[in-house]
């Protein structure tokens, strides 16, 4: 499931990006190509509720990720963009490029959440940022699509979970992988049994690029002048004015949250809308800093390893996670799933499953026995497991995505404005989040510390570290 480079720049230009809701996704299939692939099915369910009433978004937070994002929500019927935030002046202008000279742009995000023509807003700030907008958004009585991961500290969690049910207002995290087509049909196939009982996962994110590094472009005009700095820092340590810790914030631990809370956070959300799990029980992480010696304080190479205790969703089993932005081989991205009787890979737009079934007799070793010996042990082995003649299926199925899939990330959207439409559950609400993103923080804290820490996935909290 190795993808180069080339080929996933291509796919996520097409698709913008990857994330299909389970509610939203196929259970069947279209017409197969073969006997081994076939194509997932998308339920064209969505001009049932587009239009029926606009929802007019802001933008909080301008950068890569934010204007992707709203490219995105853009794409989704009924939708109107009104106005932008962001404490880079340069943005602001490239927001009116954009989407035109109407909108409003302001360096002060209170400002649109005062405004009563708003409905939702996009919060696609620094994960430091993200608990205070996001709240403060709600609170004003606006739906928040929050980038992830949803928080950068597990305390923040909890307070978007009480904001979220006390003022009734929709809260999504973005991590578009809990609407996606694929997961959805690797969920279906994990629970109707096509891989036996799960007893071990694996993920990997490999880059090999500086960009994948988080080697940002920095703008020529980049200076305290036309950058809000000491907003900016908020709750984050004061310091004096870095143009690196602004536009590549991801480097630093006093607004980001590494490795693991920029991509594991987005395997574990696949892992857990695959499962139903609500998450792991103990994490340990190593790795680091082996090449990007840039002045950053994260690693650039981290391994984590969580234990899932048995539960009512799923047995007890095992994941391993991996990230290497120095990856020669030139990147990859893969989650794989073992069962006892099989495996179900996954990769960008596509889902591969693999069966083997233990056979029924055990086989035989039995060169060392003597003759008499050998000759008994056969007599019963042939009355235990008599030979008969069965049928062969395919050992290998491979399930693509269509041609007019927009995308996970389209879909995550979608949704999202379901929800606000509808009045309904969303697909990846702050506790969904904050079970994705608590045992990442955990992770990044074995890391610096250097020991096992423990999660309570029910109450979703840290436990005494080891």
């Amino acid at each position: 499931m190795q993808h180069d480079n080339s080929s996933r720049r291509s796919f996520l230009k097409t698709l913008g990006l990857a994330g299909t809701a389970a509610a939203a996704a196929p259970e069947t299939l279209a017409a197969s190509t073969g006997s081994s692939a076939q194509y997932l099915n998308l339920i064209k369910s969505h001009n049932s509720t587009a239009a029926n009433s606009k929802v007019r978004i802001a933008l909080i937070g301008t950068g890569g990720m934010g204007i992707g994002d709203t490219q995105t929500a853009l794409m989704v019927d009924g939708v109107e963009m009104v106005a932008a935030c962001d404490l880079y002046d340069g943005r602001l202008r490239r927001a009116k490029e954009l989407w035109g000279d109407q909108l409003t742009t302001t360096r002060d995000y209170r400002e649109l959440l005062d405004r009563s023509d708003i409905d939702a807003v996009i919060n696609a700030t620094t994960d430091h940022w993200h608990e205070k907008i996001s709240s403060d958004a709600m609170r004003k009585g606006k739906h928040v699509y929050c980038e992830k991961p949803m928080v950068q500290k597990v305390e923040d969690g909890h307070t978007l979970i009480k904001v979220s049910k006390d003022t009734g207002k929709v809260f999504q995290v973005g991590s578009q992988f809990a609407s996606s087509i694929i997961i959805s049909k690797a969920k279906e196939l994990l629970k109707a049994g096509d891989i036996g009982e799960l007893v071990f996962a694996e993920a990997q994110y490999d880059r090999h690029s500086a960009m994948g590094a988080w080697q940002y472009s920095i703008p020529p005009d980049a200076s305290p002048q036309t950058v809000d700095w000491d907003t900016y820092l908020g709750s984050a340590p004061k310091r004096p004015w870095d143009p690196l810790r602004f536009f590549r914030w991801r480097n630093y631990r006093d607004y980001g949250t590494g490795i693991a809370g920029d991509l594991y956070v987005h395997l574990l959300t696949t892992l857990h809308t695959i499962t139903g799990s609500k998450g792991p029980n103990r994490v340990y992480s190593s790795g680091g800093l082996r090449y990007w010696k840039d002045g950053r304080d994260v690693p650039d190479i981290q391994l984590s390893i969580y234990d899932y205790p048995k539960t009512a969703e799923h047995p007890e089993f095992n994941l391993t996670t991996r990230s290497n932005f120095v990856d020669g081989g030139g990147g990859g991205y893969l989650v794989r799933l073992v069962g006892t009787e099989g495996d179900l890979s996954i990769g960008w737009d596509s889902l591969t499953v693999r069966r083997n079934k233990f056979p029924k007799a055990p086989g035989m070793s039995i060169d060392n026995f003597p003759k008499d010996q050998k000759e008994l042990f056969v007599a019963e082995y042939t009355k235990l497991y008599p030979q008969r003649p069965e049928m062969e299926g395919p050992k290998e199925f491979k399930y693509m995505v269509p041609k007019d899939y927009k995308g996970d990330r389209y879909e995550h959207f979608v949704n999202f404005f379901n929800s606000i439409r509808d009045k309904t559950p969303n697909i990846e609400d702050a506790t969904f989040g904050l079970r994705a993103c608590g045992p990442t923080q955990c992770g990044n804290m074995s890391y610096f510390e250097k020991k096992l820490v423990g999660w309570d996935p029910n109450a979703m909290k840290i436990m005494n570290a080891t």
